[in-house]
C-alpha cells in the first residue's frame, strides 16, 4: 500500500476507539488534527476556552487538597495500575503515535515503553520520598526535614514526544501528592486524549479496588497559545513543566517568576558529538547515524554538530556520506523504515534555509533534499550532512531537522571550547578510547551540557537519570535520580522534647 493510499483516519478512529476515546471527542471541532505520514486530516478536536481551563485549574487544585493526604504508597498504587494499562494498550497507543508524530513503528512503541518505564520508577519512589535527620547544637532538640505535596503541576508538552514527556511529570507529580493539568501540542492532541483515558480507567480500577481518589487529578486542556498562557499564569498552580524552543521558554519564564512559581524549562538543544582519534569508527558510525537521523532529527536531543578528528575525518565521513545516501526513508508504519516524515511543512522550510545559510557560509551540502512519493502534502526529506569550514552561521542555532553539521579539529582543548560555544547545554558525547580525554569530557573543564555520554551519541535518555540541560536549555530536570524534588516543598523541622529552651548561635533572651 502506497502512502497516498492509506486511510490513517479510519485508522485512529479504530485505535481512539479501542483506547477508550469516543469519536465525539475528536470530531467536529475547530482544532485540525494532521498525520504526517499522509499529510492529511485525521480529527478535529474541541478547544476549550480560557474561562473554561480556570475553572479547570481551580477544580485540579481541590483535588489536590484531597489527594495530598493519601499516603505516599498508596498514591503509587494508582500509578503501578496506569502502568499497567499502557502495558495493556502499549500497541494501540504506540502505533497511534507513529500515525500523529510520524515516528516510525519501533520509535512510537519505544514512547510507551517510556511511559511504563517511569510509572514503575514512580512506584518504587512512592516508598522513597525521604528527608534528613540533622544534627543540631541545641541537646533535647531533633532537627530533620520533611517533603511535602506542592499542588497543581502544570504541564506543557511538544509535539515529538506527545505522551513520553507527560508522563515522566505525571507519574513523579502524582506519587508526591499533587494534581495535574495538562496542555498538550496543538499538532498532537489526540495522544493526549488517549492517554487521558487510560489514567481515567487506571482511576476507575483504583478506586473499585478501594482506593481514595478524587475527581479531576488528571485534567487535559485542549487548546491553543491562549490556553497555555491560562495555565503559566494562574496562581494555583505553584510548578509548570513546560517543554519546547527556547523561544517559548523565554516567554513562559518570566511570566512564572513574577508571581514567583516554580519552573522546570526543557527547551532546546544544539548537541554535539567530539570523534576522536582513538574512537571505534564502527561504534561511531552507529551512533552518529542513530543520534543524527533518528525520529527525523525531531528530538531535543539530537545530533547536530560533530567535531571529528583530522586523523580519522577521512575514513569516517565517507562511511557517513554513504549511510546518508542509502538510510531508508518513507511510511513509517511499514517495517525497515527509518526515516519517517518531517512534522509539517514549516519545519520542511526551516531546513531548507538553514541549508542555504550553511551552503552561503561555505557548507558542503550531501542529502537534504525532498524525497518524492506520492504524498504532496507530507514533507519527506533525505537527511543532510554539511561539511563546515568553521562553527558559524547555521551551526549556533538549532534547527528541528535532520541537518548534521561536521567540522574538522586537530587540538582537543580547542575542539572543548567549540563544543561549549553555543547558547544551549541538552546533551554531548565524546567518541574515544583514551581515558584521559573520555574523563576529561565529563569533568568540570569538559562538556557544559546536563548530559554528556562517552562511546554513545547524545539521543536518547533512560528514565533512571535526571533529564534536562543548562543555558538556554533551560536548566530544568524531569525523570530519574531526584528530579522528584522539584515536585515538593521542603520544610525543615526542629523539635524540643526538654524542658529548657536553648536559643541557636547562643543567643540569650530571657523574660521573667
Amino acid at each position: 500500500m502506497t502512502i497516498e493510499t492509506l486511510d490513517l483516519a479510519t485508522e485512529t478512529k479504530t485505535l481512539m476507539s479501542k483506547l477508550g476515546v469516543s469519536a465525539t471527542s475528536f470530531t467536529g471541532g475547530t482544532l485540525r488534527v494532521t498525520s504526517p505520514v499522509t499529510g492529511k486530516d485525521i480529527g478535529a478536536l474541541k478547544e476549550v476556552s480560557v474561562a473554561d481551563a480556570k475553572t479547570a485549574i481551580d477544580n485540579a487544585h481541590k483535588a489536590f487538597l484531597e489527594w495530598r493526604a493519601v499516603p505516599a504508597p498508596k498514591r503509587g498504587e494508582l500509578v503501578r495500575l496506569l502502568g499497567e494499562e499502557l502495558r495493556a494498550a502499549k500497541a494501540e497507543l504506540g502505533r497511534l503515535v507513529s500515525i500523529e508524530v510520524g515516528k516510525i513503528t519501533s520509535e512510537g512503541l519505544g514512547e510507551v515503553q517510556e511511559m511504563i518505564d517511569i510509572c514503575d520508577f514512580a512506584v518504587g519512589l512512592s516508598r522513597q520520598l525521604y528527608g534528613l535527620t540533622i544534627a543540631t547544637e541545641r541537646s533535647e532538640h531533633r532537627m530533620m526535614e520533611s517533603w511535602h505535596p506542592l499542588g497543581v503541576v502544570g504541564i506543557i508538552s511538544a509535539f515529538n514526544f506527545p505522551v513520553a514527556v507527560w508522563s515522566w511529570n505525571a507519574a513523579l507529580a502524582l506519587v508526591c501528592g499533587n494534581s495535574t493539568v495538562w496542555k498538550p501540542s496543538e499538532k498532537t492532541p489526540l495522544t493526549a486524549l488517549a492517554t487521558q483515558a487510560l489514567f481515567e480507567k487506571a482511576l476507575k480500577r483504583f478506586v473499585a479496588e478501594g482506593g481514595t481518589a478524587p475527581a479531576n487529578l488528571s485534567t487535559l486542556l485542549i487548546g491553543g497559545r491562549d490556553v497555555g498562557e491560562a495555565l503559566v499564569d494562574h496562581p494555583k498552580v505553584p510548578l509548570v513543566s513546560a517543554t519546547g524552543s527556547t523561544a517559548m521558554g523565554r516567554a513562559v519564564g518570566p511570566r512564572l517568576s513574577q508571581r514567583f512559581a516554580r519552573a522546570i524549562l526543557e527547551l532546546g538543544g544544539n548537541n554535539a558529538a567530539i570523534i576522536c582519534p582513538t574512537a571505534d569508527l564502527d561504534l561511531t558510525l552507529r551512533g552518529v547515524a542513530f543520534s543524527a537521523m533518528g525520529t527525523a532529527g525531531q528530538r531535543c536531543t539530537t545530533l547536530r554538530r560533530l567535531f571529528v578528528h583530522e586523523s580519522v575525518y577521512d575514513a569516517l565521513v565517507p562511511r557517513l556520506q554513504k549511510a546518508y545516501g542509502s538510510v531508508s526513508i518513507g511510511n513509517p508504519l511499514e517495517n525497515g523504515t527509518l526515516v519517517g516524515p518531517l512534522i509539517d511543512k514549516q519545519a520542511y522550510s526551516n531546513m531548507q534555509s538553514a541549508l542555504e545559510q550553511a551552503k552561503a557560509a561555505g557548507g558542503k551540502v550531501t542529502g537534504g533534499e525532498r524525497v518524492e512519493n506520492g504524498a504532496s502534502d507530507a514533507f519527506y526529506v533525505r537527511p543532510a550532512l554539511v561539511e563546515m569550514p568553521a562553527q558559524t552561521g547555521p551551526v549556533e542555532n538549532e534547527t528541528f531537522a535532520p541537518i548534521l553539521y561536521v567540522m574538522k579539529y586537530s587540538d582537543f582543548d580547542a575542539v572543548l571550547e567549540d563544543h561549549n560555544a553555543v547558547p544551549q547545554g541538552l546533551s554531548s558525547s565524546i567518541f574515544t578510547n583514551d581515558m584521559r580525554e573520555a574523563e576529561t569530557f565529563v569533568s568540570a573543564r569538559g562538556s557544559d551540557c546536563g548530559i554528556a555520554n562517552v562511546n554513545l551519541g547524545p539521543s536518547g535518555a533512560e528514565i533512571g537519570g535526571a533529564f534536562g540541560g543548562e543555558k538556554e536549555t533551560g536548566g530544568g530536570r524531569e525523570s530519574g535520580s531526584d528530579a522528584w524534588r522539584a515536585y515538593m516543598r521542603r520544610a525543615t523541622n526542629t523539635i524540643n522534647y526538654g524542658k529548657t529552651l536553648p536559643l541557636a548561635q547562643g543567643v540569650k533572651f530571657d523574660v521573667e
